[in-house]
């Protein structure tokens, strides 16, 4: 159901109604028949009717099977510093360079970690999944399992394991190899460790601290803080649950921790010469995958919807230079993206006109969600600024939600992916998401369907996030969002820099924001948990 607007933003409205996008109506652009695939390699698209007849969801779900099919042949992920990635980086070059984009590789740092291993052996044998933690050592143990002052019956907080020096007395860690288990809470993840290495453990498993859904999985961070030195020995993280099997009487375990390497990595961007090359409009999507899984939603959802969108506008002659990008280690802290604003130079900056960042577009349990320029729904954190122009960019994607009678809600402006260093550089910045770790409210089933309860995305950064895990729905909607958005700026971004541009050959109208279906208040930003932090710098 959809109901009418909790807000309005009609004194804003004008700022759409551009050169780039007139006054008369058009019927509904979900409704136009899907041109046959022959007529859209055929065309110029560069009218929204032409361009969203060629922008199907099965012809992105083309580049989403490729990302799967790569993954399968590569470990099952797309990690930043795999081959799983490289080979995405191929499919992309590959796919842009036939459709006639001039395509060039932005090589930046990156560390390398692999993946470590933690494996149970007795009284039960099993694979755990696991991280590891900033400033830990290297190496491969084999040991016991010794817990140190854990807390496994309920209420769980407060948990003080390892904190004190105390907690090791009358434990013995004189054995060759010995693995300390401790318990998360109360202080630094690091303060634990250097305390187990100082009493004689080998390496460390700190394992969840269980008294909240949100602090019962797995989990990472870092050990420096009041240490300021790493560790010398292997830590590594646990679930809760997996936590108390270790716990067990006899317990003992293979835990792997290799160390880093330089492994320089590369972003992908692809340039359309316009008219103006001194108004640049970027629009950009991670292409990497965390470890753990292979990635089809976040970010292959909006990898494969940017991608396609690339393929059909390719014949178009923007009045603005059109540039798309994708990022490479995103999941390692946006490095990437980061890298790249900060190698532009004063004059390049300035030439960017705007970035819009599309990162998890079609999560299965979805709501549509647009970053929030005006703050109207979530104050951005502190730090974080929101450029001017941003409001317009968020009342055009709430503009076609609109004219499709579909409802929306805001998404906190968090600063939590690859749209960061440009707002830090002063460019606006807008964008599309459909939620992550965050359990769906009832209220917002009600609103969008879905499950109740359940994360919007289930399999958030875990194996399952392959090709059966997305809302064909909810890619279909959004594609056709980033499409209106991409094509609007190629010809105009008068609304969001004042530049003027020029109308496209077609007369077509989007109606003032309903605004925002206001739900009750979401932990975190609109779809990511409190701590949700890709620096994973969180304390104990």
């Amino acid at each position: 159901m959809y109901r009418s607007a909790v807000r309005s933003k009609g004194a804003r409205a004008a700022g759409i109604t551009t050169a780039a996008v007139a006054a008369l109506a058009l019927a509904p652009m979900g409704a136009a028949t899907a041109a046959p695939p022959s007529a859209c390699d055929l065309r110029t698209n560069n009218t929204y009717e032409k361009l969203l007849q060629c922008v199907s969801v099965d012809a992105v779900m083309e580049h989403q099977e490729a990302f799967q099919d790569i993954a399968d042949a590569n470990d099952g992920n797309r990690a930043a510093g795999t081959t799983g990635y490289t080979k995405s980086v191929d499919y992309v070059v590959k796919t842009l360079t036939a459709a006639g984009w001039k395509v060039s590789l932005d090589e930046f740092p990156f560390t390398y970690v692999p993946p470590p291993e933690l494996q149970q052996l007795t009284p039960v044998s099993g694979d755990y999944e696991t991280a590891v933690f900033t400033g830990t050592g290297y190496g491969e143990v084999v040991g016991n399992v010794i817990p140190v002052d854990i807390v496994t019956a309920l209420p769980r907080d407060p948990v003080t394991s390892g904190c004190e020096d105390s907690d090791f007395t009358g434990l013995d860690f004189t054995g060759t190899t010995d693995i300390a288990l401790i318990q998360r809470g109360t202080c630094e993840f690091g303060v634990k460790a250097i305390n187990a290495q100082e009493a004689g453990a080998e390496a460390v498993i700190l394992f969840n601290q269980g008294n909240t859904p949100l602090r019962s999985g797995p989990f990472t961070g870092t050990l420096f803080g009041v240490n300021t030195q790493p560790a010398t020995v292997p830590v590594v993280s646990a679930s809760f649950a997996d936590g108390v099997a270790l716990a067990q009487p006899g317990s003992t375990a293979r835990i792997v921790v290799d160390a880093p390497e330089s492994r320089p990595q590369l972003n992908v961007i692809a340039e359309l010469p316009g008219r103006n090359t001194s108004n640049v409009v970027m629009a950009g999507a991670h292409l990497d995958s965390v470890q753990a899984g292979p990635g089809i939603n976040d970010n292959g959802s909006g990898s494969s919807a940017l991608l396609e969108i690339a393929q059909q506008i390719s014949k178009v002659t923007p009045e603005n230079t059109l540039r798309f990008a994708w990022w490479g280690a995103e999941e390692s802290g946006l490095l990437g993206s980061r890298a790249y604003v900060t190698e532009l130079s004063g004059t390049e900056k300035d030439r960017i006109a705007l970035y819009l960042n599309f990162d998890m577009v079609a999560s299965p349990n979805y709501i549509f969600m647009v970053y929030d320029g005006d703050e109207s729904g979530w104050k951005a954190p502190t730090g974080v600024p929101i450029p001017q122009g941003s409001i317009q960019i968020e009342d055009l994607f709430e503009s076609y939600y609109t004219k499709m009678g579909i409802p929306y809600d805001d998404a906190q402006f968090s600063g939590r992916s690859d749209y960061q260093a440009f707002i830090q550089n002063g460019i606006p910045a807008g964008g599309l998401f459909t939620g992550a770790e965050v359990p769906k409210t009832v209220q917002q089933a009600a609103i969008w369907g879905g499950t109740a309860g359940a994360q919007y995305d289930p399999c958030y950064h875990i194996a399952c996030d392959d090709i059966d895990n997305l809302d064909l729905h909810a890619l279909d909607v959004n594609s056709d969002a980033i499409a209106t958005a991409v094509l609007t700026y190629a010809f105009s971004t008068e609304s969001v820099n004042g530049v003027v541009g020029k109308p496209l050959p077609e007369d077509y109208f989007l109606p003032a924001p309903a605004g925002p279906e206001r739900t009750v208040n979401l932990p975190g930003g609109g779809g990511l948990s409190p701590d949700h932090d890709h620096d994973h710098d969180d304390a104990g």
